[in-house]
């Protein structure tokens, strides 16, 4: 799994003009799924994510978790994350998961964000999206389950 990981003093995400979800001081993160990823991947993401230490302490020191300053996430589901440029001009997308793979682990991974207490708004996966965001610091993370 892919994940771009944005530290954000706010955050939304509109489906045909409305808002479907939105957070305040947190992390949006857009998940990519590829064809080869499991539960453990989707555990392991969500997992590194949360306990993250890319929040400021009383020192300015990113020492902090999102669990640790109670913060929000916002999930938008990118299956694009397994764009492939290399070749031509038109990305490949052959190694993203098939839409129904991609979005039960989509759900586990939502899932178990929640299990941990920290509320958690979503996008609508397969849906045409319009994302807002205040990147906070700036602060953008990439990660890879298989890096």
């Amino acid at each position: 799994m892919r994940a771009v990981v944005q530290r954000v003093s706010q955050a939304s995400v509109c489906v045909a003009g409305q808002i479907c979800g939105a957070i305040g001081r947190g992390l949006l993160v857009l998940l990519g799924v590829g064809k080869n990823d499991s539960r453990q991947d989707a555990l392991l993401l969500a997992d590194k994510i949360i306990n993250l230490r890319i929040f400021d302490d009383e020192h300015g020191l990113m020492n902090l978790s999102l669990l640790e300053t109670q913060g929000e996430m916002l999930v938008v589901s990118q299956f694009t994350l397994f764009g492939d440029c290399r070749k031509g001009r038109r990305p490949s997308y052959s190694t993203a998961a098939p839409p129904g793979e991609a979005e039960e682990l989509y759900e586990l991974f939502i899932r178990e964000i929640r299990q941990r207490q920290i509320p958690v708004a979503t996008g609508k996966f397969q849906a045409m999206m319009d994302v807002a965001l205040t990147n906070h610091g700036p602060v953008t993370l990439l990660l890879d389950t298989k890096k």
